[in-house]
């Protein structure tokens, strides 16, 4: 085991221990929550929904290739392609033009151009230098970063350690905190931007004019309205961390963490279940959509509107699930081997991989334990 990878199991271990003291858990995944996939309105009249360019099932070879970041180099290096460095990247989106990577162990938030692979630093200061300040590019500041989703003018990030979301203005890199209380978590429902509370939020993801997001912590689902930055809870009763299909609060959740969305419904890897829920946004409705060991440790996820594609972190292994159906199939990696390898002589290999997003023609892969951005077409 390198000394990196020792790092990052101990640390790791810590969050999951602290999740598990929070939650009262005989277990529940550590690490992150990917955030919402993404995709290029133009190729698409209905246009961008939560990052995600809906209607279009991808094809894909299972063909996998380092995009960006490098196994051997963790680190903070703007460069492009794999002389480019991360930190354990947690969560990935897209506007269909540059990826935008939750850098969570640099405490900053990545850009990538899709079309030259180079990549660059946003927001934040970089490193293991953490803290709450707003500001613009390098001056502000994030605590473990986790969750990503872009409305495509603007980024919206579940800044993990911090208890907040965070906005930020792409186009002039200017950040603030939307809602939550800096390094307070709790649950603070019907109020109203930093008057609310979350605990360890995770996953997020739009419908533009919504965030959901899911506060992993607390066992929920949450709803804030971009526009008054009113903060509600959506499904989920705080503190009940099991698992029940029911209507909002009668509904229950366990350590909940990606989050994705057609627009009409909400998709949740509930990690604690071991499983992937589906919210009826209009009525809060609640259902199970697939659970078994199938779905053990399930991080990440979006959607093209016909399959879902789910990372298995601890499985390192991506997932294709047909909402139709429920149909599931193993699309890359192999249960229970991590590794880095790219498609070729050997099998393509993950290490822990949580975020996943997609452009509408590849997904994109954030390989937490390869500090690596992978690429499948």
């Amino acid at each position: 085991m390198t000394v990196r990878s020792a790092i990052f199991k101990v640390c790791e271990a810590g969050w999951a221990l602290a999740m598990i003291a929070l939650l009262g858990l005989a277990a529940c995944g550590g690490g992150g929550a990917g955030g919402s996939s993404g995709n290029n309105a133009s190729n698409n009249p209905s246009g961008l929904i939560g990052g995600n360019l809906l209607g279009t099932s991808l094809s894909l070879s299972g063909v996998v290739s380092t995009f960006a970041g490098s196994s051997l180099n963790p680190g903070i290096l703007d460069a492009s392609g794999v002389s480019a460095q991360f930190y354990s990247p947690e969560g990935v989106t897209t506007d269909g033009t540059n990826l935008f990577v939750a850098d969570s162990f640099n405490n900053s938030i990545r850009q990538i151009t899709i079309a030259s692979g180079v990549v660059s630093t946003l927001a934040g200061t970089g490193g293991a230098t953490s803290g709450t300040g707003d500001g613009t590019g390098g001056v502000a500041q994030f605590n473990l970063p986790m969750g990503i989703t872009t409305d495509g003018t603007n980024l919206y990030v579940s800044d993990t350690q911090n208890h907040t979301i965070r906005q930020i203005v792409i186009a002039t890199q200017v950040v603030s905190t939307l809602a939550g209380t800096p390094a307070a978590s709790g649950v603070a429902d019907t109020a109203s931007g930093v008057s609310a509370s979350f605990d360890f939020p995770q996953g997020i993801t739009t419908d533009g004019t919504n965030l959901y997001v899911a506060d992993s912590g607390n066992c929920t689902i949450r709803k804030i309205v971009i526009a008054t930055k009113v903060v509600s809870t959506l499904a989920g009763t705080a503190g009940a961390c099991t698992k029940v299909d029911g209507t909002g609060a009668a509904a229950r959740f366990s350590a909940p963490y990606g989050l994705t969305t057609d627009g009409v419904n909400l998709y949740v890897a509930d990690t604690g279940n071991q499983a992937i829920r589906k919210i009826v946004i209009a009525t809060g409705a609640v259902s199970t959509l697939a659970t078994s060991a199938t779905f053990a440790d399930p991080k990440g996820i979006c959607t093209d509107g016909i399959n879902l594609y789910v990372t298995r972190s601890y499985d390192h292994t991506i997932h294709k699930i047909v909402l139709s159906s429920g149909a599931e199939t193993t699309l890359a990696g192999t249960a229970n081997v991590s590794g880095s390898t790219d498609s070729g002589v050997q099998p393509p290999l993950f290490y822990q991989p949580i975020g996943i997003a997609t452009d509408g023609t590849s997904l994109y892969v954030a390989d937490s334990g390869n500090n690596a951005i992978r690429k499948i077409q």
